[in-house]
């Protein structure tokens, strides 16, 4: 990758860095909130983000690699876990476990739904089965203009 000048928002992102991994988590803890949606167009995901990114640095949480997962389970709201190294007092804390297959994926938010079916089949076509899919939207619609670059990691939970 080349060097990208930083927007001093969102880290540049290297595709080569999670693109066709498989993950394993033994209770990776994360901090869990509620986003509120209008057809999948999240309304409060700043306010959500910046407090809780607030709570993991107050708590020294922050680990050296951000990752954010988001379990888009209806148009009217979604979950977010925002990866930490320890437990966040005042923070909803909860646990990933389990094997993930990751893909990258690049272009507008509304491929979404795409790119859900392609990793179903990536994950099938692998021998597994699909448990749950999770978006890690790797930087903010600013700062993907800034970059040029839309980038979406896909973490499918196998079975």
């Amino acid at each position: 990758m080349t060097e990208q000048k930083h927007t001093g928002c969102c880290e540049p992102f290297d595709p080569a860095k999670w693109d066709q991994k498989e993950v394993t988590w033994d209770k990776k803890r994360f901090i869990e909130d509620k986003v509120t949606s209008v057809f999948h167009i999240p309304v409060n995901i700043k306010q959500k983000i910046t407090k809780n990114v607030l709570l993991a640095k107050n708590a020294g949480a922050v680990p050296d690699d951000f990752i954010m997962l988001f379990d888009e389970y209806s148009q009217w709201g979604s979950k977010m876990y925002l990866a930490v190294n320890k437990d966040v007092p005042g923070a909803q804390m909860t646990t990933f476990s389990g094997t993930y297959l990751t893909k990258v994926y690049e272009g507008p938010y509304k491929n979404a739904g795409i790119w859900a079916k392609d990793m179903q089949g990536a994950v099938e076509k692998a021998g597994h089965k699909v448990k749950k899919i999770y978006f890690y939207y790797t930087t903010c619609p600013k700062c993907a203009k800034e970059y040029g670059k839309n980038y979406v990691v896909l973490f499918a939970q196998v079975e």
